[in-house]
This record gives structure tokens, C-alpha cells and sequence, in this order.
């Protein structure tokens, strides 16, 4: 999987890479123990800061998708516990769903654009 970063895109870099680690976590180009560029190889390949790079990874680390080491580098590591990970999806799907539903967008709808979405990782 290839990391880029859209300079035209409003998004700040960091996050961009964050994203693409995750979104290749979830459509299975990137699978548990495999291992990401440095961050210096990164940062140079991208044509962006070292410290960008680093705090992606970092924000990746803490959400429980990378270890980090001097030994191994950043290495796909996904978290264990199901349930925080359960606990903070329904979070955000609150807010989501709240905001769906003050645009009287239906169930059924939301069901549907669910499975559409959940079956492209797949």
C-alpha cells in the first residue's frame, strides 16, 4: 500500500496518512505485523515534515492500530480490546445517527448506506 498526501486536500497531512492507514487496515491492504515505512523514509518519500509523519504514527499508536519501537519501527499492531473499540464506535455512530435523523433520514436508509459502506472493506 502506497501513502500519499493530497496537498490540494484541506485536511491536515497528519490525518491524511492516519486515514489511509486505517482505510488500508479495513479493505485488508495492510494486515497485523506488517510494517510501515520509517518515519524519515516516509517523510521524505511524501515530500512532507518528519514531525507530520511522527505524530500520524503517534495518533495511530494510541488509538491501538501501530506499535512503535527503535527495534521494529511502526508495525501494524491492532488493538485487542473489542470492547473499547465497540464502546467508541457506538460514540461516534451516536452523533452520526443524531444528525441523520434531524435530516428525517430513515432507518432503512441508514441500514442501507451501513451494509453498502461495511461490505467495500470486505
Amino acid at each position: 500500500m502506497v501513502l500519499e498526501i493530497d496537498f490540494e486536500s484541506d485536511e491536515a497531512f497528519y490525518m491524511q496518512l492516519r486515514n489511509q492507514v486505517i482505510m488500508g487496515i479495513a479493505t485488508r491492504q495492510l494486515h497485523e505485523g506488517d510494517t510501515l515505512p520509517s518515519v524519515r523514509q516516509l517523510a521524505d518519500t511524501v515530500g512532507i515534515n518528519m514531525h507530520t509523519v511522527n505524530k500520524a504514527y503517534s495518533m495511530l499508536r494510541e488509538e491501538g492500530f501501530l506499535t512503535l519501537s527503535k527495534r521494529t519501527g511502526a508495525v501494524i499492531a491492532l488493538d485487542a480490546d473489542r470492547i473499547r473499540a465497540l464502546e467508541e464506535t457506538g460514540e461516534a455512530l451516536r452523533m452520526v445517527l443524531a444528525r441523520a435523523r434531524c435530516k428525517n433520514i430513515s432507518r432503512q436508509e441508514i441500514h442501507d448506506l451501513i451494509d453498502e459502506i461495511y461490505d467495500n472493506f470486505y
